[in-house]
């Protein structure tokens, strides 16, 4: 590569250059943004939930009660550990057990299954979530210029993105 090619060249902003000296070093630049996304997301969460009067929950917690949320309808453990991607049921069940003791959500039976749905003060909770959410992140993601087809597409793309390091993953435990 000539001098006037590594000008051309923009430098990539990674958070491993021996990573980024292989044969995808964009794949390392999407990655080191992944990692400052899901920081910046997880900070959103506790701290948009904070302000909609349920402080001093996790970001898991908050990804639950917002699923158990979806379309109104109880969830059981397994739909919600398969939705979020939990592999550890432990870690969904202590979190709705916290959900719970809050009076966010509570559980219920059909069958044998135990089911879990919102409450009263956790549809307050997710209304004024979600209130806050229009008024300081839509905003400003409307501002940046980015479509509401560019940011689908942008999900897509992550989607299909996950699901490469999943087996990848998978591939990495046979080694």
């Amino acid at each position: 590569m000539t001098s006037e090619e590594k000008s051309k060249r923009r430098e990539l902003i990674v958070s491993s250059a021996h990573l980024a000296g292989g044969s995808s070093p964009a794949l390392s630049e999407l990655e080191y943004g992944s990692i400052l996304f899901s920081h910046a997301f997880n900070r959103w969460l506790v701290r948009c939930m904070a302000a909609a009067g349920v402080p001093g929950l996790s970001p898991v917690e908050i990804l639950i009660i917002h699923s158990v949320r979806h379309r109104d309808r109880p969830k059981t453990l397994a739909d919600l550990c398969l939705v979020l991607d939990i592999e550890d049921t432990h870690v969904a069940n202590y979190a709705i057990k916290k959900l719970e003791a809050a009076g966010l959500v509570k559980s219920g039976k059909a069958g044998k299954e135990k089911t879990i749905r919102v409450t009263d003060k956790g549809l307050d909770a997710l209304k004024r979530y979600t209130e806050i959410r229009e008024r300081l992140l839509v905003e400003a993601t409307k501002v940046s210029g980015l479509s509401q087809d560019g940011l689908s597409d942008i999900a897509s793309h992550l989607r299909a993105l996950s699901g490469y390091y999943e087996q990848a993953a998978r591939s990495a435990a046979t080694l």
